[in-house]
């Protein structure tokens, strides 16, 4: 299960509750382009609406740029392969106040998938007392050794 992308910043400015594992459906050139490595996730969100699941901002370059459609748009949204009870799980959470936030992006077997972070905004004081924490625990460690 090689890891292609990781949106660190999200891990950072989200506190993340729950994790979910999603497909999405790409096209074959835009496939051969994350399994490259070529896909961006740091802007990206997750709707869901009308019982189906779509995912806005992911950035996916065509494999070949010369070779690519005419009308091809590598910031198009795009649909993720959710069970039901999920999609209606979600719908209820971020009416909640949640959002869906694309964690990281992997191969299971031949497929691409995508991991979703359910989660809150964190304040700007949340975010100081985490990178305090990560200081002392580094300084732990050096201690240590």
């Amino acid at each position: 299960m090689p890891t292609l992308t990781v949106n660190k910043r999200a891990l950072f400015d989200y506190e993340i509750f729950e994790k979910f594992e999603a497909g999405i459906i790409l096209t074959g050139h835009e496939t051969k382009s994350a399994k490259s490595g070529h896909i961006d996730i740091a802007g990206a969100r997750a709707n869901v609406s009308n019982n189906k699941a779509l995912i806005v901002g992911i950035n996916i370059p065509s494999f070949q740029p010369k070779n690519a459609p005419q009308d091809y748009d590598p910031l198009r949204t795009k649909k993720l392969i959710l069970r039901k009870k999920e999609i209606d799980y979600l719908t209820g959470k971020i009416n909640s106040g949640l959002t869906l936030i694309p964690i990281s992006v992997y191969t299971k077997r031949s497929f691409v998938k995508l991991e979703l972070g359910l989660g809150r905004s964190r304040k700007k004081s949340d975010k100081r007392e985490l990178i305090k924490k990560r200081e002392i625990e580094r300084e732990i460690k050096k201690f240590k050794k």
